[in-house]
């Protein structure tokens, strides 16, 4: 078992990381709450959804899931979710426990921040994606226009992370969380980057995922202690986002998962730090066949358009006077922001999808 301790603005909280988690809840779920509501998604239901009501016995639990897929984030599921709360009677003294990935702890932690003004959640994630969306305290839904638009910042009272839920996961979802998990490699520790570019997604075994998820959520948890609203370093923790969530929206969310998009946007950015930011040490061949022999979809972007993608990226969050602002690397834990002009970025855009399609 792993445990690290979180010290958010409003109140510090537990990441508990343990094979097995989910069958012993009633020793990590406080029992003054009244009424419980579990949301989760379809496939999650039908592998774990038991096993936590059977573990939260002696409690009122009420559970609701939603469609699986990026397309649940969105303002008719959470109005759903919101009549839900209603219908079971959930108070103030209520708590809500998000079930699932990155989708459904974005849901479910919107749909707590806002019912009555908030009430306590939980998160328990079983994506190894998840490893970063579940700390940190940014909840959301997507609007048509891009993702994560709509939302607040609502920490967790609690996160509960069984790996053994990670072992059911199809290879593409094992790919995504580890888009995240080398993300957080880069932004701080050159030794453990290069290790993950040496490793196979084929047989991942507790011991190494436990490892990766709690090294991944000390990266995420020593930026977000010091800037909790993105007001400056947080804002690091975007390498390769904003490409990235222009190429979801513009595919159309599900498509690709959001770690595969993430992976496609961190190669965007490496090269894009080597001409920008004076980077000259980033591993970017390595990073290349890495993703290569794991098979992420770098081909699926190549009939996307430049200039779509730049209107895309210019919703996204990090935009300051209608300009681009990109995460890059200087080097290895090295990392900046750098304003792109549009006439530059269509340009670097349009060589990357080049070489892409190539």
């Amino acid at each position: 078992m792993s445990r690290l301790t979180i010290q958010a603005n409003s109140h510090s909280y537990d990441v508990v990381i343990e094979a097995g988690i989910r069958h012993h809840l009633n020793q990590w779920v406080p029992d003054n709450y009244k009424e419980i509501l579990v949301i989760t998604d379809q496939e999650v239901a039908s592998h774990y959804l038991d096993d936590v009501i059977n573990s939260l016995q002696g409690r009122s639990v009420h559970t609701h899931v939603v469609p699986s897929g990026e397309a649940s984030k969105s303002m008719s599921q959470y109005q759903v979710l919101l009549d839900k709360c209603i219908e079971v009677n959930l108070d103030r003294k209520s708590l809500i426990i998000a079930l699932g990935g990155g989708m459904v702890g974005d849901l479910a932690g919107f749909t707590a921040s806002t019912y009555l003004r908030g009430i306590d959640f939980i998160q328990m994630p079983t994506t190894i994606l998840s490893h970063d969306s579940s700390v940190g305290g940014k909840v959301g839904i997507n609007h048509p226009r891009g993702k994560n638009l709509i939302g607040s910042f609502f920490n967790p009272v609690g996160v509960l992370y069984d790996v053994e839920t990670l072992h059911s996961l199809p290879s593409k979802e094992i790919r995504s969380g580890y888009g995240e998990v080398i993300k957080h490699a880069l932004l701080s520790d050159r030794s453990w980057l290069e290790d993950l570019l040496e490793t196979s997604f084929d047989n991942v075994r507790n011991a190494r995922l436990i490892h990766d998820l709690e090294k991944g959520i000390q990266v995420k948890a020593g930026i977000v202690e010091k800037d909790e609203r993105e007001q400056g370093i947080r804002k690091f923790l975007n390498l390769g986002h904003t490409l990235a969530h222009a190429i979801e929206a513009e595919l159309g969310y599900g498509k690709i998962t959001h770690g595969e998009a993430v992976a496609i946007g961190i190669l965007f950015s490496l090269q894009l730090s080597e001409r920008k930011a004076g980077a000259t040490r980033l591993p970017v061949g390595s990073y290349v066949n890495w993703m290569e022999r794991s098979g992420y979809p770098i081909h699926s972007i190549q009939t996307l358009q430049p200039v779509e993608l730049l209107k895309r990226m210019k919703v996204d969050k990090k935009t300051v006077d209608h300009r681009v602002h990109m995460v890059l690397l200087k080097g290895i834990g090295e990392p900046c922001v750098v304003p792109v002009g549009d006439e530059e970025m269509l340009a670097e855009l349009e060589r990357f999808l080049n070489e892409v399609i190539q």
